[in-house]
């Protein structure tokens, strides 16, 4: 073993947000890849019951899990930490505009507060889950990361936020890396089914149609949520010559058509009927990504999933599970409809503080 792998096996890996979508797929990627890492969850806990398998049990790999919300870190006991990853978010535009405030707290304000605490303790590096929707209305040119920002949603605007705070905190000694991931999707045993691809291939195999809700044209770039957690182990370890950086982080070929992406879903299962709405408004949030520099400075992360594959993996998450709500658009996998039902019971207040 290299003095490299030795001290990669030693680090302590703080997940902030590990609770959520990405959060199992990403511990499940470190324990195949640096088994010998502490990992470490922080997270409020909203998302903890959203599983596509209730019976399937997904959270003891951790060495240790907190419970906090982010917002009120500094009255915890925070873990020592090398590298901290911050995945915690209200994590797309439906729950941004119901939630502005909160938004704006937990997705830019408290992250930059956090970075600030494990810059002061010694930490090495910072890792930023950001978001290629800061590009907002791109057009058809793909974006490039020094492109003009064209942010149309709250959840949008906290990320840029966030990144500009973010740059002032990097230095020699503590890196931070902004991930511009493209928009998510692929299997997970924390399920969401507010994503583009994930809703249409549970649309395809529940209701044996695909209704697009647009006129199917916007464009959207994709990447598997594997794919996402590639990237967030090379940001980890990632050269510091540059102290700051801002990465869009998907691939060339996962810029897609709305309209291609049910087409595709369609393909893989047999009588599934794709619905186009002519009379739809046209989606503002159209966007191309330009992601040469992340070729570039990550090329063994290159490798990517076929668009088919994620899809095949997507049906077998729903197949082999208990999920079976022809109406999932009102299911606890909708990350929108959890915090209503929380809110409904009383368990959460309007500014998704818990209540005692």
């Amino acid at each position: 073993m290299t003095q490299h792998t030795q001290q990669q096996s030693r680090q302590r890996i703080l997940i902030v947000g590990n609770l959520g979508y990405i959060g199992p797929v990403l511990i499940n990627h470190f324990k195949r890849v640096e088994p010998n890492s502490k990992l470490m969850g922080l997270d409020t806990g909203y998302f903890s019951g959203c599983l596509i398998d209730p019976y399937n049990s997904v959270d003891q790999q951790l060495n240790e899990q907190i419970y906090a919300d982010v917002r009120q870190v500094d009255s915890i006991d925070l873990p020592e930490a090398d590298t901290v990853i911050y995945l915690a978010a209200i994590s797309n535009d439906p729950m941004g505009n119901v939630y502005e405030k909160p938004t704006s707290e937990i997705n830019h304000q408290a992250a930059v507060n956090l970075a600030k605490i494990y810059n002061s303790r010694g930490a090495k590096s910072f890792v930023f889950a950001s978001s290629c929707s800061v590009y907002g209305a791109g057009g058809d040119s793909a974006k490039k990361e020094d492109d003009s920002l064209n942010p149309l949603t709250a959840y949008a605007r906290s990320k840029i936020g966030a990144e500009i705070e973010l740059e002032k905190i990097g230095s020699k000694d503590f890196s931070i890396t902004c991930l511009r991931f493209a928009t998510a999707c692929g299997a997970s045993p924390r399920l969401r089914l507010d994503l583009v691809l994930n809703d249409f291939v549970a649309s395809a195999l529940l209701k044996k149609e695909i209704e697009i809700l647009s006129d199917g044209m916007p464009w959207r770039p994709l990447i598997d949520v594997e794919d996402m957690c590639k990237a967030i182990l090379w940001a980890k370890d990632r050269r510091t010559d540059q102290h700051f950086l801002t990465l869009n982080v998907g691939f060339e070929n996962w810029n897609y058509r709305i309209k291609d992406l049910a087409v595709a879903v369609s393909k893989n299962l047999k009588g599934v009927e794709v619905r186009v709405n002519p009379n739809a408004a046209s989606d503002k949030r159209s966007y191309r990504v330009d992601f040469s520099l992340y070729k570039k400075l990550a090329p063994l992360n290159q490798n990517s999933k076929s668009l088919d594959t994620t899809i095949a993996e997507l049906i077998e998450n729903i197949r082999s599970s208990a999920f079976r709500a022809d109406d999932f658009r009102k299911s606890h996998l909708i990350r929108l409809n959890t915090l209503k039902n929380l809110r409904d019971r009383e368990r959460i207040d309007a500014s998704l503080y818990w209540k005692l």
